[in-house]
């Protein structure tokens, strides 16, 4: 059994049957507008299998268009190569007349264009039309997740309170040995940094101001983002990925439950309410790091390390840490929970939907993490 994993909405399953037969069960809108599967796959499948028929399955099949068609010519074509007889029973009648109309008339010699190499500026256009699609996807599903919440605000969201119990404690308080160590070890390769150049100018004791500043500002807050982007943000796609193969979010949008609002904004409340805790963890941690360094390595005393650290951290930086830490929180819960919920039908599938939203939550956590040090510079911050 194969499958193409081409576009979630438009899927393809080769499937033996008992009596040297192929199955194609087709499934999803087969349109134009959508990146269709190849027939290549089925020509791939001819040659390890060798079947002496073929048959449609369309069940599942929930629009189609010219796009479903040339499909088909081009399966038949390769049939009829290969001398394997195809059942057209299980086609939808509107197509087996269109098949055999297009049968019944033959091609005009010339009638094909030859493929004409496009232009760079037709090329970017189509580039840009391309990403239309993801981008009104991702406007689509935070406008979703703005109506749960709102319905949140007045005390209408249902979603279970024991979930989101659960769902802090896994991304909260088992989230902590991870970022223990990540953070200590950034502190002490920050003040090992530091040490080494500033110690040629006789200023070692502002190492300190260093390590405190630098956590608390940035890599405290991003640091620790991407550690969850990596932990929890895979693990919430991969959940409401393996919901959706298993088709419980089917099922809970039949019992008239909103998965956005039973699955998705409990998971949301659950990292927005752990970032900005975690981020100060991760800047105790790093400041404890290289104070380790301050105190072993370049024999600084405890307390003056201290009070230089208290001297060079404001609370206007621990402020603008801890915001940033709860917008990178929302990124990556929007990353993981919208790739589960676009996650396709089979297991390879949701495996594909972990690795991208960690793909999508880094990418968007270093985004914002450039923003807002252009932002907090022109403001003064």
């Amino acid at each position: 059994m194969a499958q193409d994993p081409s576009l979630p909405g438009a899927e393809l399953l080769l499937a033996r049957t008992g009596d040297a037969g192929l199955m194609l069960r087709l499934s999803g809108p087969w349109r134009l507008h959508a990146n269709l599967p190849s027939p290549g796959l089925v020509a791939r499948e001819f040659e390890s299998a060798q079947p002496r028929q073929v048959a449609f399955d369309t069940a599942a099949l929930t629009g189609w268009d010219s796009g479903l068609l040339t499909f088909l010519l081009n399966v038949m074509e390769l049939c009829q190569q290969r001398a394997v007889s195809v059942d057209r029973g299980g086609l939808p009648t509107g197509v087996q007349r269109l098949l055999a109309l297009a049968e019944a008339v033959p091609e005009r010699k010339g009638a094909r264009r030859d493929e004409v190499q496009a232009s760079w500026l037709a090329r970017v256009g189509t580039a840009v039309l391309n990403a239309r699609g993801p981008m009104l996807d991702v406007l689509g599903f935070v406008g979703q997740a703005t109506t749960a919440f709102a319905k949140l605000f007045r005390g209408r969201a249902r979603f279970r309170r024991s979930d989101l119990m659960l769902l802090i404690q896994q991304a909260g308080a088992d989230a902590l040995g991870i970022t223990t160590l990540i953070s200590f070890l950034v502190g002490t390769i920050l003040a090992f940094v530091g040490a080494v150049q500033l110690q040629q100018f006789g200023a070692a004791i502002y190492v300190a101001d260093l390590v405190g500043i630098a956590m608390v500002r940035e890599m405290g807050a991003m640091m620790t983002a991407i550690v969850i982007a990596g932990r929890t943000g895979a693990a919430y796609a991969a959940q409401l990925g393996t919901m959706k193969v298993n088709q419980e979010v089917d099922a809970l949008t039949t019992m008239g439950i909103s998965p956005l609002e039973f699955l998705v904004l409990p998971r949301m409340i659950a990292l927005c309410l752990m970032m900005p805790l975690l981020c100060l963890y991760a800047d105790f941690l790093g400041i404890l790091g290289g104070a380790t360094v301050g105190v072993g390595m370049l024999r600084l005393a405890p307390l003056v390390y201290y009070n230089q650290t208290a001297g060079a951290v404001h609370i206007g930086d621990l402020v603008g840490g801890v915001f940033k830490a709860g917008v990178y929180g929302v990124l990556i819960a929007i990353a993981g929970c919208m790739r589960g919920m676009q996650c396709g039908t089979s297991a390879s599938a949701v495996g594909e939907a972990a690795t991208s939203a960690v793909v999508t939550g880094i990418v968007a956590i270093i985004t914002a993490c450039g923003l807002f040090a252009v932002i907090f510079y022109v403001l003064g911050i």
